[in-house]
């Protein structure tokens, strides 16, 4: 393996705008391979937009998902990869020829489709599908996995992607800035946003509060230290449908460091350069080596009752 350089983005989507947010997204990968970017990801449903999607009936959501890997978008997602010379990562809501539903996310070069990811624990809409399988791919020579937001904080997800061959996990999301039962957590005000360049001290407290960013750091370079990966971690900025989210877009390396991270309130990126020596010098590597499956085996993979209920919610709908 070589040096590789990601970019990591992060923009306000429009809900349901797929031309304006796939315009973005040509953009933002544009400019990054302009500075030597070889791949460029963005966040959780960056070409369709997400939260809005709760509010969808099933025949709308099947208008707004598309065919992987002959739909639209994917034929210009790649068209924007070849002019640029740019792998690109990005996520969009498929729909399969017997009219199910899933949240998808795709890696695209200059030749096509590299690889497509299910989301293993979707929730957003009630007529989606839970993927069922996990995604390993090549990609300039390095072992790629995706997982998609909540998929991340089941943590035996990342280790079995690690498990098998993962040394880079992209982890777009769309969190944070919602409620919880978690101390400290909630809605940041709307308002805040749409005032954002007379204060922008107070939205950036809000954005790096427990409603946002200090939880973040609680467990995602918990992620990639443990298991000795790097992380590329993907969110959008700005309104989501009617919720507010605080970006943070970041690259995490093998020993839980942030190399990189957004941090300013418009359509940006960042990018890094990962290097395959820290794989094997971060601590994770040897406590991978040092495991004893036996002794636990049959307790992980043991039969449960699975809960997959909805993880935010909005009170004024409950009412």
């Amino acid at each position: 393996m070589e040096k590789l350089i990601i970019s990591t983005a992060q923009f306000e989507n429009k809900s349901g705008d797929k031309d304006y947010n796939l315009s973005v997204i040509e953009k933002l990968a544009q400019q990054a391979s302009k500075e030597g970017s070889n791949v460029i990801a963005f966040h959780e449903c960056s070409v369709t937009g997400y939260t809005f999607a709760r509010h969808l009936s099933k025949k709308q959501m099947l208008d707004l998902s598309e065919f992987i890997p002959n739909g639209p978008s994917i034929i210009r997602l790649t068209e924007v990869a070849k002019r640029n010379n740019i792998a690109i990562l990005a996520g969009l809501f498929e729909k399969d020829e017997n009219d199910n539903l899933f949240k998808a996310y795709v890696c695209v070069d200059k030749r096509g489709l590299v690889a497509k990811f299910r989301k293993l624990h979707p929730f957003i809409n009630p007529y989606l599908t839970p993927g069922d399988e996990y995604c390993v791919f090549d990609l300039y020579g390095w072992k790629c996995g995706i997982l998609i937001c909540y998929d991340n904080n089941i943590i035996e997800n990342v280790r079995a992607t690690t498990l098998l061959g993962a040394n880079i996990i992209f982890m777009p999301h769309v969190t944070m800035c919602t409620p919880s039962t978690r101390p400290g957590a909630g809605f940041v005000d709307s308002k805040l946003w749409e005032n954002r360049e007379n204060d922008p001290t107070s939205l950036r407290l809000e954005f790096d509060s427990m409603k946002g960013r200090d939880w973040l750091m609680k467990w995602l370079p918990a992620r990639a230290y443990d298991n000795a990966i790097y992380t590329i971690f993907s969110n959008p900025i700005g309104m989501d449908d009617d919720q507010l989210k605080n970006g943070c877009s970041m690259i995490i390396d093998p020993f839980g460091d942030i190399l990189a991270e957004c941090r300013t309130f418009e359509n940006s990126f960042v990018s890094a350069t990962i290097t395959p020596e820290k794989l094997t010098q971060a601590g994770g590597y040897r406590y991978i080596k040092a495991r004893r499956p036996g002794l636990y085996r049959d307790i992980i993979g043991q039969h449960h009752n699975s809960d997959q209920k909805v993880v935010w919610f909005n009170p004024e709908e409950e009412k």
